[in-house]
C-alpha cells in the first residue's frame, strides 16, 4: 500500500482514541503516504504528528456543505489517488465519498450505513462494548493481516499553542510551573454529568485542604454550567470558558497538574498530553461504558459505579442517574490526591 487514507470524522474523543491505530499504520507501512481525514477543528489534535503526512479536513456543515461543494471535494480527493481507505467510523456520507473518490479498497465496519460501498466489511460489534474503542480501530489493521502493537494515544502540542497557553495562565495569575487543577463539569448528555454541586464541593476541597488553585473550564456554549458551579463554591476559582482551538486546549491541559472531567472529549485530550486525569462515568449501557470509552494513559483513572441496573436507559434513566450519584466527592478527592 503506497497511499493510505484513514478517516475518523466524528468527535474529539474518537479522534484521540484513533491515534494508536494511526501510529500502528505508520509502523506497518513506514514508506507509505498516510493522510487522515477528520471534521473541522479536529485537525488540531493531529498537527505535528510524525506518523501523518497530511491532515484532510472535511467540513460537511460549512466549507463542503451542499452537492456542488461535495462534488468539488470528491474531485479533489480523487486526485490524491489513494490505494486504500481505512474507515474507522463508517457513515453513509464517508462510505460514498471514498467510493466516488475512486479509492479501490475501502475497509470499514458494516453498520448498515451504505455498507455495499465498502469492499471489506467488518462485522460491527462495537455496540456490545467488549473492548476499548482504540482496539476496535486496531481491528481494522488486523483485518489486513497486521499485528499492531498497542500504544497510548499521544498528542503533539505545537509551540504556538504552548505559548498561547502560557499567556492565558499568566493572565489568570498562575505562575510558570505552579500547580493547578482543571475541573470540566460539562458533557454532551445528562447521563454523563456528575452534579455541579459535586464539582463545586470538590473544587473547595482542593483549595482549602491542598492549597492548590482550581480552574473551571468549559466550552463557551456551556459557560452557564460553569457559572453555576462557580456560584456554588465558597472559594473563588479561576473561571475560563473562552473560545480556544483544540490545540490551545491541549497545551493548557498539558500544563495542569490534574484534570477532572465527565465522560467527554477533554478527558481524552488530557490523557493524550500525559496529564493525570480522572474521568467520571455514569452509563453502563453496552457500548457506552468505560470498558469502551475510558481515557487511556499512564495516569488516567475512570470512576464508575455498578448500581445493579438490568438495563441502562442512558438519558432516559428512570432512577435519577443513581450511578452518578453513587460516586462520592470524597472518593474522587482521594483518587486525585494519589495522582497528585
Amino acid at each position: 500500500m503506497k497511499r493510505i487514507l484513514i478517516t475518523r470524522t466524528d468527535r474529539i474523543g474518537d479522534v484521540v482514541l484513533s491515534l494508536p491505530a494511526i501510529k500502528a499504520a505508520r509502523v506497518a507501512f513506514p514508506d507509505a503516504y498516510i493522510a487522515v481525514m477528520v471534521q473541522s477543528r479536529m485537525d488540531d489534535i493531529l498537527k505535528g504528528n510524525p506518523h501523518i503526512d497530511e491532515v484532510i479536513v472535511y467540513d460537511k456543515n460549512k466549507k463542503h456543505k451542499g452537492i456542488l461543494k461535495n462534488l468539488s471535494f470528491i474531485k479533489w480527493l480523487r486526485g490524491k489517488k489513494f490505494d486504500v481507505a481505512l474507515i474507522f467510523h463508517s457513515t453513509k456520507r464517508i462510505n460514498l465519498l471514498c467510493f466516488l473518490a475512486g479509492i479501490p479498497r475501502r475497509i470499514g465496519y458494516a453498520r448498515g450505513k451504505a455498507d455495499f460501498l465498502l469492499t471489506d466489511k467488518i462485522e460491527y460489534t462495537k455496540k456490545l462494548g467488549e473492548k476499548h474503542e482504540a482496539e476496535y480501530s486496531l481491528d481494522i489493521l488486523r483485518h489486513i493481516r497486521i499485528d499492531p502493537e498497542f500504544s497510548n494515544p499521544f498528542i503533539y502540542v505545537q509551540n504556538k499553542d504552548d505559548e498561547k497557553a502560557e499567556e492565558m495562565l499568566k493572565a489568570f495569575g498562575i505562575n510558570n510551573g505552579e500547580k493547578f487543577i482543571i475541573l470540566h463539569p460539562g458533557a454532551s448528555c445528562a447521563s454523563k454529568m456528575w452534579s455541579l454541586e459535586n464539582f463545586a464541593k470538590l473544587g473547595d476541597m482542593f483549595i482549602e485542604n491542598l492549597k492548590i488553585k482550581v480552574m473551571i473550564n468549559l466550552a463557551p456554549d456551556q459557560a452557564e454550567l460553569g457559572e453555576k458551579a462557580r456560584g456554588m463554591m465558597r472559594n473563588k476559582p479561576i473561571f475560563f470558558c473562552g473560545k480556544t482551538t483544540l490545540g490551545e486546549l491541549a497545551a493548557l491541559f498539558k500544563k495542569a497538574s490534574l484534570v477532572i472531567s465527565n465522560d467527554s472529549g477533554p478527558a481524552h485530550i488530557a490523557a493524550g498530553v500525559e496529564t493525570p486525569v480522572i474521568s467520571i462515568f455514569g452509563r453502563s449501557q453496552l457500548g457506552l461504558s468505560p470498558v469502551r470509552w475510558k481515557p487511556i494513559g499512564k495516569k488516567a483513572i475512570a470512576i464508575h459505579k455498578d448500581v445493579g441496573c438490568v438495563e441502562c436507559l442512558a438519558h432516559d434513566c428512570k432512577k435519577d442517574f443513581l450511578c452518578l450519584k453513587a460516586i462520592k466527592v470524597e472518593e474522587v478527592f482521594e483518587k486525585a490526591k494519589s495522582l497528585l
